[in-house]
């Protein structure tokens, strides 16, 4: 029997069950992880598990299609199927950028499309495993009445989605201003109460931890260990889609922390069952508004570092004091790792490069390319690895951002690949000594 728990990050002793209002270790405060009993799961090899992996991918038999639950047993292994609130999250294709990838410098560069899923983020990975719990909690007579999350977009959206699903009252705080209408709209459709609250992600994250210590309202951040456990399947579905080989280097970019801490532990969990012999390293890009990871890199992961993030046209990453530090630092030390930070000129060009290579990426995936050009460029990424980008949200999001980027108003931005349209009368002859300048 496979079964899984809730254990102290740092090692204190104490197991608490899945369904269990608990959110930090009650003896030092620290996170919790979800441990899983590896030894049981070591009694089916790897060759049976990838079989498994393999039948199931993409099938309709309820909840094994989704590319969360396709891992049910490396997930939540006892959760009753009738409690699972799934919408086929996950299954998101991997982009070959090959001419983007000659452009900068590696050929073998592969773009996650994370942000091909339900509410168009990488967030409804993780939401599905913890409305999931919180739908068997309340089953099970857990006096829970709605579910909780600060967010700067993208979480908001897919707690309130799941949360619809499911039936469960969802509640989000967002900072004023700092959520683009497309991602606004999202909860507001879907039945959220939506708090705009005036402040930034960091202060909203204070106030729903205090709402939240009422056991009624369940916390949905990401320092809740049940959204990294749907949020590991993105670099295990990467590895199923490449028939099980590991790429050199996983890209991704970073705000709170939870992201990375995810797809490093389902990696590990991997290699320790043998599905893979090695592991890749891992590069976390920072926004340069809103680096405090990478200000705590440089100088050695000597402590934490927290700042008041600045504005940022990455907005969901424009976070100062992330959750998930601790297992972030564990995660980048275990997998010889490295942290790159990007300018909002450099982001911003990074993504309107990328789209002239038929991508469509938000700004936060231009983080992640950004950090990727300058990793290439001092050598650190080799033009002979290959190379997965985990683009996290979707770039229709984020309209605004790519409108202002052709329109050339972006602040701090020389958009060098603006690409606005051309207003002509209507007359053949103009038409055509336009056509013959543009195509030479």
């Amino acid at each position: 029997m496979h079964r899984a728990y809730f254990r102290c990050f740092r090692g204190c002793p104490g197991q608490w069950p899945l369904y269990e209002i608990i959110y930090t270790c009650p003896t030092c405060g620290g996170l919790l992880e979800v441990a899983h009993d590896v030894d049981a799961l070591r009694n089916r090899s790897a060759a049976a598990w990838m079989k498994l992996f393999d039948d199931r991918a993409g099938t309709t038999h309820f909840p094994y299609g989704s590319g969360v639950w396709r891992y049910k047993e490396w997930v939540a292994p006892d959760l009753d199927d009738a409690n699972i609130v799934s919408t086929f999250e996950g299954n998101t294709n991997l982009f070959w950028a090959s001419r983007l990838g000659e452009q900068i410098g590696v050929p073998d560069l592969w773009v996650k499309q994370s942000g091909n899923s339900h509410t168009g983020s990488f967030k409804d990975l993780g939401m599905t495993v913890l409305v999931s719990v919180v739908k068997q909690m309340i089953a099970q007579g857990a006096p829970v009445r709605a579910v909780a999350c600060a967010s700067t977009g993208d979480t908001s959206a897919s707690l309130a989605a799941y949360g619809a699903a499911a039936g469960i009252p969802t509640i989000v705080f967002l900072p004023q201003g700092k959520v683009s209408r497309a991602q606004l709209i999202q909860p507001i459709a879907n039945g959220a109460t939506v708090l705009a609250l005036d402040t930034d992600f960091d202060g909203c994250m204070r106030i729903v931890k205090e709402v939240t210590k009422d056991n009624s309202i369940y916390l949905a951040n990401s320092m809740n260990s049940l959204r990294i456990e749907g949020q590991k399947t993105v670099g295990i579905e990467v590895i199923q889609q490449f028939d099980w080989e590991t790429p050199d280097w996983f890209v991704i970019p970073v705000g709170n922390l939870g992201n990375i801490s995810a797809l490093g532990k389902g990696l590990l969990l991997m290699k320790e069952l043998g599905l893979i012999d090695k592991l890749p390293r891992l590069a976390a890009a920072q926004a340069e508004h809103a680096n405090p990871f990478y200000q705590a890199y440089l100088q050695g992961f000597r402590e934490k570092v927290s700042l008041k993030a600045r504005k940022t046209l990455a907005s969901a990453i424009q976070i100062g004091d992330p959750v998930s530090y601790e297992k972030a630092v564990a995660m980048l030390k275990r997998f010889d790792g490295v942290v790159e930070q990007a300018s909002e000129h450099e982001l911003a060009e990074a993504a309107a490069r990328a789209d002239l290579t038929g991508l469509y990426t938000c700004p936060h995936t231009g983080v992640a390319l950004a950090a990727l050009i300058k990793l290439v460029d001092k050598g650190v990424i080799q033009s002979h690895e290959r190379v997965v980008v985990i683009s996290t949200a979707h770039g229709l999001k984020f309209t605004r951002f790519k409108v202002d980027y052709h329109d050339n108003e972006l602040e701090n931005v020389d958009a060098r690949f603006a690409n606005p349209p051309i207003y002509l009368p209507a007359d053949v002859d103009v038409v055509k000594k336009t056509l013959a300048r543009k195509l030479g």
